[in-house]
């Protein structure tokens, strides 16, 4: 029972990141129009990825001319990240490496924000309910700007490729608000500007 209802409390917690989501989707089912991937592949990208970020920069080397190899590494090279997170998650999960690997897969960047205990843990209904809905409304979007892409002329036109930049900055001024977070964001934003 309690499951359940942190799973509600994650699904509510996760509505606002989920509809943004869903607008990012809306972009990238777009985007993925725009540099000719056909709608099924988009939504099916969506669905077995769903990672904003690696899915946007393999549009973008698939849209400047690079190999679905390259595509691949980068979007490999993006998510990373969650390995670290995943570790981090972990021992807030039950079962053995293999159940605790399969419940890891549901760790996206808002969630694992959403899914915090306060006290240097995780609960793993909030995350799970936060995924849920954010899942949900990632592939819808996706799907709906794969349709809407073939009657969109240019996308740019539209603001669709400032969208991913305004959600993670979202994302980081939400995480400034603790005091070791900032350290971290201020050297991350060193090292994006370096680089």
């Amino acid at each position: 029972h309690r499951m359940r209802g942190t799973f509600r409390a994650g699904v509510r917690a996760g509505l606002p990141f989920a509809v943004a989501g869903g607008l990012l989707a809306t972009s990238f089912g777009v985007l993925a129009r725009d540099v000719g991937m056909p709608a099924w592949a988009a939504v099916l990208m969506s669905a077995i990825v769903f990672a904003g970020s690696a899915q946007i920069a393999s549009l973008t080397i698939i849209g400047a001319g690079g190999g679905l190899g390259a595509a691949l590494g980068a979007a490999a090279l993006m998510n990373s990240r969650f390995l670290p997170m995943g570790i981090a998650f972990a021992p807030s999960l039950p079962g053995g490496p293999l159940a605790r690997a399969a419940q890891g897969q549901t760790v996206v960047d808002v969630s694992l924000v959403v899914a915090r205990d306060g006290q240097g843990g995780y609960d793993r209904g909030l995350l799970f309910g936060s995924s849920a809905i954010q899942y949900a409304t990632w592939v819808s979007g996706t799907a709906a700007g794969a349709i809407a892409g073939s009657l969109i002329g240019d996308p740019e036109a539209l603001g669709l490729d400032a969208i991913y930049p305004a959600f993670f900055l979202a994302l980081m001024i939400g995480e400034l608000r603790g005091g070791r977070a900032k350290g971290v964001a201020a050297a991350g934003a060193l090292i994006a500007l370096a680089l």
